[in-house]
């Protein structure tokens, strides 16, 4: 069983505020924001969103520029502050249009840019959110010697470096941003694979960074039969 969390990995959650009008959009865009360390609010309506931005802070608001009132959002005033969040605007179906650095969009809510798929957003938000998600002061992740460095990709336990394909670092950062929580084979797919992967490539996925960031060590990757996978200590008999 899990431990309770460590203190060798504290989490910054930043918030994120959603302006998505289709649940088809924003449900799984939450779900895979969240699974990569931020804190998400979505509404539906602009208007709403003006609201809560005059309420409380966020540090980013992904906008889908197809919701009617997004004019309203020009009026809020935590969009006039300095400290005022990025802006990341979306297609209706949830493409990347491109982002603005701050405030909020012209009234017809549209920018120049390239559509792009779910992760070119999720690498946009990373980019545009101060310390890149949930980090240490250096922005890498961390676990007891586990160390994860988000601006060099690269992966190291003690002394010892880690190699990892693309898909085992987007696989390592989702169980360290989840550090001693239990993970699906389902909320896994979705933050690694673009399309749903089997089953069997997840497990062979997780087989292939077990062994590579457990080696001689410590047990950090472990699966919790019938549930799914997570990464901490194991408990103790």
């Amino acid at each position: 069983m899990p431990k309770p969390p460590s203190t060798d990995a504290v989490p910054v959650t930043p918030d994120v505020l959603l302006v998505v009008a289709e649940p088809r959009t924003s449900e799984p865009l939450s779900a895979l924001l969240e699974l990569s360390g931020y804190r998400t609010v979505a509404v539906d309506r602009a208007t709403e969103a003006g609201l809560l931005l005059g309420e409380r802070r966020f540090d980013l608001v992904i906008l889908d520029v197809t919701v009617p009132d997004t004019a309203a959002l020009r009026h809020s005033r935590r969009l006039l502050a300095p400290d005022r969040p990025a802006v990341l605007l979306l297609t209706g179906t949830g493409e990347f249009l491109g982002s603005l650095p701050g405030g909020a969009p012209d009234a017809d809510g549209q920018t120049g840019g390239a559509h792009g798929r779910v992760a070119e957003v999720l690498a946009r938000a990373r980019q545009l959110v101060r310390g890149e998600g949930p980090a240490g002061g250096d922005g890498a992740l961390r676990y007891g010697d586990l160390v994860l460095d988000d601006a060099t990709r690269r992966a190291r336990r003690g002394e010892r470096g880690i190699e990892l394909t693309p898909a085992e670092y987007r696989l390592l950062r989702c169980l360290l941003v989840n550090a001693e929580r239990v993970l699906s084979k389902e909320q896994i797919g979705r933050h690694v694979w673009d399309d749903p992967p089997t089953d069997s490539a997840i497990e062979r996925l997780v087989s292939r960074l077990r062994r590579k960031v457990n080696g001689e060590q410590s047990a950090l990757i472990h699966t919790r039969r019938g549930f799914g996978y997570w990464l901490g200590r194991a408990a103790r008999p």
